[in-house]
C-alpha cells in the first residue's frame, strides 16, 4: 500500500463509526491473494444503505456526512487497519475446470461485531485486480441494485445468505453492450471460501495449502472441530449437510439460482452470487432464468443434483486429508456423498408438510405433494400464489384454483389434515409462516432498476419494503404479490460482468 494510501487510511480512521476489522485470511499462505487497491473514481455518490445491517455489525452510519460514506463505501477511503486483497479461486464453470480469483472484487478485511462473530467486508465493481483477465472490473449500477434487492429478499424469508451493505455510483460509465452508469456494491459474508477456493488449492498440487485452507476454515466457522482427530470429515460432512438444507429453502420459495460453479458454492453454506438468478413465477422444474444456461445445467430442477456434483468436488481435494489409506478416505467421502440426497430429501420434505400446514408426518406425503406439484406443472400455476391461496383460501377463485382437478386434490388435502386432528385454521397459520405472499418478482425489480437508473429510488425502496416483509397477509403490498403479465413470463437474466 503507498504512502498516500495509508494517508487515505489515516484520515478515515479520524472519524470511525465502528469498523473493527481484522485481516485473518491475509494469514493464509501467499498463493491465496494478490493485494489489491480500489480503483480511483470521479464523483462517487451513496445510492443505498442497510442501515439495520451496519447497526448488526457495530457501525453506526449515520455520523458521516453524505461525501464520507460516499468516499468510503467506494474505497476512495479505507477503514482503519484494512488490507485489502483479491482472493484466488477455481471452479467448474458449466463443468469446465478454470483457474479464477476475484476479477472485479476486493476483500477489506473481517468485520468484528460487538457479538464477536467475523463477518468479510468485500467491494464489488471496485476495477482491476491481478485476477481480471481482461476485463475492467467494475460493475453497472442495475446489477448491483439486483444483488442487494435479492439477496436482502433471502434474508427476510430466512434463507442463509450474503447480504449488501451499501450501493454507490462512481460517476463514471462502465462499456457493455451498451455504456452504463458504473456502481460498487459492499458484501457482507460470513466468508468467501468456496469450494473453488479448495479446488484451487488441489489444483497447485501443494498439499501444504489445502490442509491450512482447511484448518483456517475449521477454525472460522466450525471451532468446535478444531481439537478433533476427524475434523476433515466432519467439515465435509457439515458442508453437506448445510448444502442440503440450503438448496431445500431455495425449491421451497421457488429461488433458482442460475450459475451453481463450484466458484459459487460457499463453504459456510450461504447464498453467494446474485448473477443470474430470479424467483419462478409459474411452476416448472425445467425453469432457467440464464440466457447462457443453454443446457438447462442449472435449471431449478437440477439444483439438488448440482449441488451434490460441487461437494463431490470439494471432497476430491480433501481426500488426502480424510485418511492416509487412499481406499478409506474415498470411502468416507462416497459415504457423505451418498447422505446429500436423504439430507436433501428430509430438509424438503419437511418444509413442504408446513407450506401444506401438516403437524405430523404420513408415509403418503411424498405422494400428496407430488400429485399438487404435477398439477402445477401441468396448469402453468403461479408457484407463489397456489401456496399463498391455499394459505388463506380467500384468494382462490383469483388465483386459477377453482377447478376441478384441483379441488380434487385439495379433497385429499383436508382428509390429511382430518386425520391429524389439524383444523384449518391452525393449518394456516403454520403456513403462513411457511409460504411467502411477495417475492421479489422479476418483472417488479425490472421496473425498480429502470426507475433507480433514472435516479428515481422511489420504486426501489418501496419493493424493498414489500420484501422485507415476505409473510405479511395483511392488505399491504397488494400490487406486489401479483404474477406478470402473460407477455412478460420469458424472462432472462445475465451475469452483469
Amino acid at each position: 500500500m503507498s504512502s498516500s494510501d495509508l494517508a487515505v487510511q489515516g484520515s478515515a480512521a479520524a472519524l470511525n463509526p465502528g469498523w473493527n476489522l481484522e485481516c485473518t485470511y491475509a494469514t493464509l499462505p501467499k498463493a491465496f491473494f494478490e493485494p489489491a487497491l480500489p480503483a480511483r473514481v470521479a464523483a462517487p455518490k451513496t445510492v443505498l444503505l442497510n442501515h439495520r445491517l451496519a447497526a448488526d455489525l457495530g457501525l453506526k452510519l449515520d455520523i458521516l456526512p453524505e461525501a464520507r460514506t460516499a468516499a468510503l463505501f467506494s474505497g476512495q477511503e479505507l477503514p482503519p487497519n484494512t488490507q485489502p486483497i483479491a482472493q484466488a479461486y477455481a471452479g467448474h464453470q458449466f463443468g469446465g475446470f478454470t483457474m479464477l480469483g476475484d476479477g472485479r472484487a476486493i476483500l477489506l478485511g473481517e468485520q468484528r461485531t460487538p457479538s464477536g462473530k467475523l463477518f468479510d467486508i468485500q467491494f464489488k465493481g471496485s476495477g482491476q485486480t491481478q485476477y481480471s483477465r481482461r476485463g475492467d472490473g467494475r460493475a453497472a449500477l442495475g446489477p448491483m441494485l439486483r444483488e442487494y434487492i435479492i439477496s436482502e429478499a433471502m434474508f427476510a424469508l430466512g434463507i442463509p445468505t450474503t447480504r449488501s451493505l451499501a450501493v454507490v455510483t462512481t460517476g463514471e460509465p462502465v462499456y457493455r453492450e451498451a455504456a452504463l452508469r458504473g456502481a460498487i456494491l459492499t458484501r457482507v459474508a460470513a466468508s468467501h471460501i468456496r469450494v473453488g477456493t479448495f479446488q484451487y488449492a488441489a489444483a497447485r498440487r501443494d498439499q501444504s495449502l489445502v490442509q491450512p485452507l482447511a484448518d483456517y476454515t475449521i477454525a472460522r466457522h466450525f471451532p468446535k472441530l478444531v481439537d478433533q482427530p476427524d475434523r476433515y470429515f466432519q467439515l465435509l460432512r457439515i458442508v453437506a449437510n448445510r448444502q442440503a438444507s440450503l438448496i431445500a429453502r431455495w425449491q421451497l420459495v421457488g429461488f433458482v439460482h442460475g450459475v451453481m460453479n463450484t466458484d459459487n458454492m460457499a463453504i459456510s453454506g450461504e447464498t453467494i452470487d446474485y448473477g443470474p438468478c430470479a424467483f419462478m413465477d409459474a411452476y416448472h422444474p425445467d425453469t432457467v432464468f440464464s440466457s447462457i444456461d443453454h443446457g438447462g445445467r442449472y435449471a431449478y430442477g437440477q439444483q439438488p443434483a448440482i449441488a451434490q456434483w460441487n461437494l463431490a468436488r470439494l471432497a476430491e481435494t480433501l481426500i488426502p486429508l480424510l485418511d492416509t489409506d487412499r481406499d478409506k478416505a474415498i470411502e468416507l467421502a462416497t459415504g457423505v456423498l451418498n447422505e446429500f440426497a436423504e439430507s436433501f430429501q428430509y430438509a424438503w420434505l419437511q418444509g413442504m408438510r408446513s407450506k401444506l400446514g401438516l403437524q405430523t408426518e404420513q408415509t403418503d406425503d411424498i405422494g400428496l405433494i407430488e400429485e399438487l406439484l404435477t398439477w402445477m406443472k401441468t396448469s402453468q400455476a403461479d408457484f407463489t400464489v397456489t401456496f399463498a391461496a391455499l394459505s388463506t383460501d380467500d384468494d382462490a377463485a383469483d388465483s386459477g384454483l377453482n377447478v376441478p382437478e384441483f379441488q380434487m386434490w385439495r379433497t385429499r388435502w383436508m382428509n390429511r389434515l382430518d386425520q391429524e386432528g389439524t383444523s384449518l385454521e391452525t393449518a394456516h397459520r403454520t403456513m403462513q409462516q411457511a409460504n411467502p405472499i411477495v417475492i421479489p418478482r422479476n418483472h417488479r425489480v425490472e421496473v425498480a432498476l429502470a426507475a433507480a437508473n433514472q435516479d428515481d429510488l422511489s420504486v426501489l425502496q418501496r419493493l424493498l419494503s414489500a420484501v422485507s416483509q415476505p409473510f405479511d397477509y395483511s392488505a399491504a403490498n397488494h400490487e406486489f404479490r401479483t404474477p406478470p403479465p402473460t407477455d412478460q413470463c420469458r424472462y432472462r437474466t445475465f451475469c452483469g460482468t
